[in-house]
């Protein structure tokens, strides 16, 4: 089965190379355009070209796809099925309508939970204790499409969202795999989507990575590791400078102090009071610094007891 391939960061990556390994026809590759990174904002290609180049996959970069944009290529690769992993663009209908064996797309969440652009962060900012991949025929809606395989994958009480990410794109390949033996078999069997079940995963935005320490601490415990190792949750300090949280844990308990106020500090982490019980914080990014931990940010006197925060 000839196959396309379209998918752009990391989380793609799990599946493309899950295909090459398989022995499967990968045809081409489509991805995102390079976009500049880092402070010298140096023009940096995404993983999965990468990845296809160096395994001499062609790879198409176009800028759209609307009006017909990569109609003459998707005619010349001729694929018999289309396999979409976080490709980061709405696919038109000429695409979808395409291949033989359908648009298959690797979904970071159990549909209908969490369609959208950030099911794996959301997932664990919910405080959800399993989430999944389910595999789907594309249709034109966001996420809306028939469902076909799924696997379950647990999140453990401390992981983040890097930790999530990559179970699930482990978790995605082997249900990619299991999807296109099953199309190859005639074997696959669509379940439509139930939409009052669904839930919407929207983007992170920088206005919703600020902490706000009239929360549960449990609750706070669980945005911070859904937003770690990036984009972070934030506070500032004393004197407006943002103070970024990389790893922390819950603590129950009664405080009395004002939410917000750091009631102890030493190397096993600095406790901060919360609306509802104490969040002590292991791991920091002060403003214009690296990630520092809670010893190093008493000894740098980057943080006290009495600091209020927020």
């Amino acid at each position: 089965m000839k196959i396309l391939f379209m998918g752009t960061p990391d989380f793609a990556l799990f599946s493309l190379r899950a295909l090459v390994d398989a022995g499967e026809n990968v045809a081409a590759v489509v991805t995102q355009t390079d976009k500049p990174k880092g402070r010298g904002m140096t023009l940096t290609p995404p993983p999965v070209k990468v990845y296809a180049a160096a395994h001499g996959i062609p790879v198409y970069q176009p800028k759209t796809l609307k009006d017909g944009a990569f109609e003459a290529e998707l005619h010349e690769i001729d694929p018999e099925m289309i396999v979409v992993v976080a490709y980061g663009k709405i696919l038109p209908k000429y695409v979808l309508d395409y291949p033989k064996y359908g648009c298959i797309n690797i979904h970071g969440s159990l549909l209908p939970k969490y369609r959208g652009a950030a099911p794996m962060q959301r997932a664990v900012m919910e405080g959800e204790t399993v989430t999944g991949v389910t595999s789907m025929y594309m249709a034109e809606g966001l996420d809306t499409g028939d469902m076909l395989l799924t696997e379950k994958v647990a999140i453990a009480p401390d992981d983040n969202f890097e930790a999530v990410h990559d179970k699930l794109g482990e978790a995605g390949a082997r249900v990619l795999l299991r999807t296109v033996d099953a199309a190859k078999r005639g074997d696959l069997h669509p379940i439509p989507q139930n939409d009052a079940d669904s839930t919407y995963a929207a983007k992170i935005e920088k206005a919703e990575c600020l902490v706000d320490w009239t929360w549960d601490a449990k609750r706070l415990h669980d945005k911070i590791r859904g937003l770690s190792p990036f984009p972070l949750a934030y506070t500032t300090l004393p004197g407006g400078k943002l103070f970024k949280i990389v790893r922390a844990h819950p603590e129950a308990g009664t405080v009395s102090a004002p939410a917000g106020t750091v009631i102890a500090a030493d190397k096993s982490g600095i406790k901060v009071a919360c609306g509802s019980g104490v969040l002590v914080i292991e791991t920091a990014t002060p403003e214009g610094k690296k990630a520092q931990s809670a010893a190093d940010l008493i000894n740098g006197r980057q943080i006290a007891v009495g600091t209020k925060l927020g």
